[in-house]
């Protein structure tokens, strides 16, 4: 006589893809909705890092609950960290986490106050960041380097960068001799974090060799006796003209 089977389960291979799935939504939603959390992360939605102290106070949590809340959005990837120094600069995981907050931003109709830097409008516009451009002006220049195509990121580690063979062309022809300062005893290109704008920079021996030029061509001016840096109207127009930044 036939024997009847056993109803039993039976495993499919996919079970296993939609329950991790499943799990990593859970995790990062779970990690969005600590309240302490959340307002570091929408904090980090003007596109600017902050370092830890600062995400301190505005979670409204102690610097050591700070670290753990900190270390638990690194882990799921919704903040990425820059280690420049001593110090190190938390910011937004990407665009992708940006759009995410800014879903559950409009499903709860909030608002969010912007950022407004408190440096001294001399200091921001432009200044030395020990021998390269920063403020508004160098992180202009940065930002439009790599939308140019002329510089590319390396390494997450130490925030390196360096220049594609057009940025190599295109910074030759603003008389910089890329391969000597290839050869100094220092990093060529990195993105350094601008402690008033909270964007990067270009920091390195290429942006040293930027600032020569920009002084040489009197593209900018130095003051004396602080690290302003004078934009010339001549330069305002160069860097138009050469750049399509329009300072």
């Amino acid at each position: 006589m036939p024997v009847a089977g056993h109803p039993h389960f039976v495993y499919h291979q996919t079970m296993d893809a939609r329950q991790d799935s499943d799990t990593a939504v859970s995790n990062i939603a779970a990690c969005i909705g600590e309240p302490a959390r959340a307002r570091m992360l929408y904090c980090l939605m003007d596109g600017r890092a902050r370092t830890s102290t600062e995400l301190a106070v505005v979670a409204g949590v102690s610097p050591s609950t700070a670290s753990v809340h900190l270390q638990r959005l690194t882990t799921q990837r919704l903040v990425k960290v820059l280690a420049q120094g001593k110090h190190r600069y938390y910011s937004l995981g990407g665009t992708n986490v940006a759009a995410t907050l800014e879903a559950l931003n409009v499903l709860v109709g909030a608002s969010r106050e912007a950022f407004v830097p408190n440096t001294p409008n001399g200091l921001r516009v432009a200044r030395t960041c020990y021998d390269h451009i920063a403020g508004t002006v160098g992180v202009l220049l940065h930002d439009r380097f790599q939308a140019l195509g002329w510089i590319a990121s390396g390494s997450t580690a130490d925030n390196t960068c360096d220049l594609t063979p057009s940025g190599t062309k295109a910074f030759e022809a603003q008389g910089i001799d890329v391969e000597a300062a290839r050869t100094l005893r220092r990093r060529f290109a990195y993105a350094c974090v601008d402690w008033s704008e909270r964007r990067p920079h270009l920091g390195g021996a290429l942006a040293a060799a930027l600032l020569q030029v920009s002084l040489k061509k009197k593209w900018m001016l130095q003051d004396l006796d602080s690290r302003a840096l004078r934009i010339t109207n001549f330069g305002r127009r160069e860097m138009m003209i050469r750049f399509g930044v329009q300072v």
